[in-house]
């Protein structure tokens, strides 16, 4: 039988855990996650058990980073089938804060506020309560966790260029680590919000990954930035989305770029189908010299 691993539901549990681990000179990994775990989420837990002695995975729905209009209420919570896949993965230990008043107590009115990357016009420009709630809620897991490593998706690209950038900031002692996207086969980037999709949106969810792929192909073969985005738009438009950016920017400032000699490039989008928000990126790799 699988051994499912150890819950600690408040800070002094999390913390005893830990300083175990510590004590046994043991290095330490944490995942934040929203739980409803897919094989996107697992892979961060594998990576995390090649670079660490020790896994923690935290799963706390973050109501910070829900504007009012936001699908809080209805995010996937699926605790135990989130317990039993971390067991699978040989997970030291989960997180999982009680409640929502043992992250934020009566009384609690301390909010980081990240530049930088979190204010480029991406996500920011659509979410402006966003990064704010993940960059506070992030902060708090860190401290109270104390991990070496932490691990985050590429998926999410912006927010682990936020994510870097504070613990880089604040002189966090944890190493930010970010994992390539997993996909399903048609090339759909995994997300809990993947669940929303109705059959007829789910077939057509793959073309923003797939129009990526074509944007990112024309620039590397040297055609302009500026005429490649301008027609990716129009493609995701006319498949259905409504779009809300397809954008490249500088890889890791996610400042605009107007050529491959501004820097590295990444190419994000965001877009609606049906009343599902989907984002994706990728990077834009020039041919290998000869």
């Amino acid at each position: 039988m699988v051994r499912r691993p150890r819950v600690a539901g408040t800070v002094r549990t999390l913390r005893q855990a830990v300083a175990r681990f510590r004590g046994a000179r043991e290095s330490v990994a944490l995942v934040p996650t929203m739980g409803a775990l897919h094989e996107g989420h697992l892979s961060l837990v594998r990576v995390a058990r090649r670079r660490s002695k020790r896994v923690v995975v935290s799963i706390f729905v973050n109501p910070a980073q829900f504007a009012p209009n936001e699908d809080l209420s209805s995010y996937p919570r699926t605790f135990d089938a989130d317990l039993a896949a971390l067991a699978k993965e040989k997970a030291d230990l989960v997180w999982a804060p009680a409640s929502v008043a043992t992250m934020y107590p009566d009384g609690f009115s301390t909010r980081i506020t990240p530049g930088g990357p979190a204010l480029v016009g991406l996500e920011d420009a659509y979410r402006p309560h966003f990064f704010a709630g993940v960059a506070t809620v992030v902060a708090k897991l860190l401290i109270q966790c104390l991990p070496d490593i932490v691990m985050f998706g590429e998926k999410d690209y912006q927010q682990l260029k936020v994510v870097t950038r504070m613990a880089h900031d604040l002189d966090l002692p944890v190493r930010v680590i970010g994992v390539p996207t997993v996909r399903e086969p048609d090339g759909l980037a995994m997300s809990s919000r993947n669940v929303y999709l109705s059959p007829q949106e789910r077939a057509a969810a793959p073309t923003l990954f797939r129009v990526l792929e074509d944007c990112s192909r024309k620039i590397a073969g040297g055609a302009p930035i500026a005429s490649v985005m301008a027609d990716g738009r129009e493609a995701i438009t006319r498949a259905g989305f409504q779009l809300d950016y397809l954008e490249a920017r500088h890889a890791e400032t996610l400042e605009p770029v107007a050529s491959m000699t501004d820097g590295p490039v990444r190419l994000l989008v965001a877009a609606r189908l049906g009343r599902t928000r989907l984002i994706d990126n990728v990077g834009v790799s020039l041919p290998a010299r000869p």
